[in-house]
């Protein structure tokens, strides 16, 4: 035996046997499991702006900051663009062939709005970070978050209209993920400081492959449960909201949102629906910098309350969300 262990030394590429037993995942198949897969969001827009070797950026006013710092970092020109109040782009300009559009789809609810600029623009990018469910359009520049829809560290979906692909070292994600395991044992209170420390974090990663936990995590979510849960709640909501709120929306059979959007130019909602334990973020405190109080990306940003619709709640949640919002109001 002591000869064996000399000719065939232990390497990290044998598989080792025995050891303790590590955290057992069951295997099944990830939503989109043909897409390239990076570790974040906007690394997968950073992939997409290093293929096509954009120079001119076209952004929504209403996004996440974080989305400039590809296009800074590789040096690219951009502009920003109004969207009007059914959330569609104000395209009043003409583009030249070096220049890209991105576009939104904004809560998971704009899929229309998505078919009809894939016929309409060339050099288009679909954030679908709201969006998991949204199928992309074939030859559309697509991606994804995995983070806002799942309990994962890391991970988005990219769908390229190239055949280039770059050569990516893979992330390592098991020190971002703290935030999960307290949310099991602790709640998700208790991990909340974990997760704002692991985003901003993750704001400065580079562009790297998907981490092989988040792939692990990914394979074993039962995704019809998720998006037919998401479809129930929306729908309960906006039958019981869509009168008061101010944000035309539409909905399809098989749209499964990020979130209900109910805009209401209510002072003190958010703060009040906080206290109740209704946790509801802002999208997004740098759009308040970019724009003017009389901009209607600036009132989105003031007066939109974001309620949670996601897989964990059911109708009962619902209805208790209904019953706080009506009281405050």
């Amino acid at each position: 035996m002591q000869q064996r262990q000399q000719d065939h030394p232990v390497t990290h590429s044998i598989k080792p046997l025995g050891g303790y037993i590590e955290l057992q995942l069951p295997e099944k198949e990830e939503y989109y499991p043909s897409l390239i897969k990076v570790n974040t969001g906007t690394n997968a827009f950073e992939y997409i702006l290093k293929v096509h070797s954009y120079k001119h950026v076209y952004l929504p006013y209403f996004t996440c900051e974080a989305m400039l710092k590809p296009v800074k970092d590789l040096g690219l020109q951009y502009t920003f663009y109004h969207i009007d109040r059914n959330l569609d782009p104000v395209i009043n300009f003409e583009m030249s062939p070096d220049d890209c559009f991105v576009y939104t789809n904004y809560f998971g609810i704009k899929q229309k709005t998505v078919s009809r600029l894939a016929n309409q623009l060339k050099n288009l990018i679909i954030d679908n970070s709201q969006a998991f469910f949204s199928h992309p359009i074939p030859r559309i520049d697509t991606f994804y978050s995995c983070r806002k829809f799942f309990g994962v560290p890391d991970g988005s979906y990219l769908q390229l209209n190239s055949l280039w692909r770059l050569e990516l070292e893979q992330d390592v994600s098991c020190d971002r993920f703290s935030h999960l395991i307290k949310s099991i044992d602790m709640g998700t209170e208790a991990g909340y400081g974990d997760y704002v420390e692991h985003s901003t974090t993750l704001l400065s990663v580079s562009l790297k492959e998907m981490s092989e936990l988040s792939k692990k995590i990914l394979g074993t979510i039962n995704y019809e449960y998720c998006r037919e849960r998401r479809h129930a709640n929306f729908s309960f909501l906006n039958e019981f909201l869509q009168e008061k709120n101010e944000l035309p929306i539409e909905f399809f059979e098989g749209d499964a949102p990020q979130l209900y959007p109910l805009l209401l130019p209510r002072d003190g909602l958010k703060a009040q629906l906080i206290q109740r334990k209704i946790f509801v973020p802002t999208f997004w405190p740098n759009v308040f910098k970019w724009t003017s109080s009389s901009m209607f990306e600036n009132t989105l940003s003031r007066n939109l309350i974001a309620l949670p619709i996601d897989h964990r709640y059911d109708l009962d949640d619902m209805e208790r969300m209904v019953t706080v919002i009506n009281q405050l109001l």
